[in-house]
């Protein structure tokens, strides 16, 4: 028997649907408002949720995240009595599992339920079983939060085919990682891995890197090359950054994909590499393919199997456990005695918003380490300037409501621990922009230096704090 979290505010909606419920055998839960909701879902063990998008105390689809993240990771159905194709975008997007307007029947509405439990249990299955994602050789892939181990189980799905891989993330989130892990568990694990940085070949020789060339076909080619293709043959071709591929290879790699023959540059004969391709990229494709800046047919082929990494500041609950992780790596590599970590070094770690996410932290923790030298425990004061100041600046942005000696008569109105991060991870985050701009005079590249973004990202976080360039 399932449990399943109702979270709507029209009594009578709960009634029918707590009807339902019982009748095909599963156990009903109500709740009239996001709060109770949120507060039901972490106290139980919920396997699917009802989830209404307008209640008294907020926007169900800005709830979805905060529900996905309990520790029994629900699916979740959005019900709505005023649909509307935007939000259901958003509601897919954000890891919905359906989308269904109030007027639907009983019946309409059970299906997903019972197709939603149907799926749950087939994942569960599948990480007791002999294929489950601890069995993985995951690398240097640490965490075990819920946004994680779904890519974990992407990640599985993957090894198992020959399909082409899209891994989509922000700068810094392990993408890299994740496809030497989709080649390592592969069948062609004992092939090459051959890395293409796409945004640092060089339009002019892009041909010949990729495809080789023979000896003489063009100026300096004294002798014949295998290009990076066909030394990926039996193995896994990772193009890193693809959606720097130059405009004019696009047309040949898209020949390439489909039939696994090219033609060396300056060779009359063709040959074949039988390779897998496995995509990363910080840019948003779809809209580029839109805009014209890349080939769509070709996107079609690269995006077979896509996997969207999360930003770390997603999955804090990972922090700890990367920071340990790393932590004890430094230190073998430097011939340093294991070192302690205090609360606050966690805390402070973790209330930082990482827009260079996981490689900001790990380059951070080594600073650390430098900083702390034969001291036996991390304290926040060995963390760099910006990091303490940002947690400093974010703590007194976000104040407690009521004055200090208002006493004990008017208890403060306080939000939970969540929401109080969350708030304070964009106000710090919008702080840090601003002070970034401000220190770099608007010289946009610098500022990417610095911050360890791309250009495209960074553009998109001014936007979002509506932060003029």
């Amino acid at each position: 028997m399932a449990n399943i979290l109702i979270v709507d505010d029209d009594e009578s909606m709960c009634y029918a649907l707590s009807r339902m419920i019982g009748r095909v055998g599963h156990n009903p839960v109500c709740a009239n408002s996001l709060a109770e909701g949120l507060e039901q879902a972490r106290s139980g063990d919920i396997d699917v949720v009802f989830l209404d998008v307008r209640m008294p105390d907020g926007n169900g689809l800005e709830a979805l995240p905060k529900i996905q993240s309990v520790v029994s990771c629900p699916e979740v159905i959005i019900i709505t009595g005023y649909g509307d194709p935007d939000g259901a975008e958003i509601a897919i997007k954000s890891g919905a599992w359906d989308y269904i307007e109030k007027g639907s029947s009983t019946r309409e509405m059970s299906l997903p339920l019972l197709r939603a439990l149907e799926y749950r249990q087939q994942k569960k299955n599948a990480r007791t079983g002999a294929k489950s994602i601890i069995a993985l050789k995951r690398d240097e892939i640490i965490g075990t939060s819920p946004k994680l181990m779904d890519c974990l189980d992407l990640l599985a799905q993957a090894a198992t085919s020959d399909t082409s891989v899209l891994i989509t993330g922000e700068t810094g989130t392990g993408k890299e990682l994740f496809a030497r892990a989709i080649h390592t568990n592969s069948a062609r694990a004992k092939g090459p891995f051959i890395i293409v940085d796409c945004a640092a070949l060089p339009e002019t020789l892009v041909e010949s890197v990729l495809f080789g060339h023979e000896k003489g076909a063009f100026t300096g080619a004294e002798k014949a090359t295998d290009g990076l293709i066909r030394q990926a043959g039996g193995g896994t071709l990772f193009l890193d950054e693809v959606g720097e591929l130059p405009p004019v290879i696009q047309k040949s790699f898209l020949r390439v994909l489909q039939e696994h023959r090219f033609r060396p540059v300056g060779s009359k004969k063709e040959l074949e590499s039988d390779f897998r391709v496995v995509a990363a990229t910080n840019r948003n494709m779809d809209k580029m393919a839109q805009e014209g800046h890349f080939r769509e047919d070709l996107l079609f082929r690269l995006k077979s199997f896509v996997i969207e990494l999360p930003p770390l500041r997603e999955r804090s609950e990972d922090i700890k456990k990367l920071a340990r992780h790393h932590i004890d790596r430094f230190c073998e590599k430097y011939g340093l005695r294991a070192k302690g970590c205090s609360p606050e070094f966690i805390e402070t770690l973790k209330a930082y918003h990482w827009p260079g996410n996981i490689r900001e932290l790990v380059n951070t923790l080594d600073r650390a380490l430098a900083a702390a030298h034969f001291e036996p425990t991390l304290f926040p004061k060995h963390l760099p300037i910006d990091i303490r100041v940002q947690k400093a600046r974010a703590a007194v942005n976000h104040s407690l409501p009521y004055e200090v000696g208002q006493g004990r008569n008017a208890p403060p109105e306080l939000p939970s621990l969540q929401e109080f991060r969350e708030a304070a991870s964009l106000q710090a985050e919008k702080n840090y922009l601003s002070e970034l701009l401000g220190l770099c005079e608007g010289d946009i590249k610098e500022a990417c230096r610095i911050s360890g973004l791309s250009q495209s990202r960074l553009y998109a976080l001014l936007q979002k704090h509506k932060i003029p360039r």
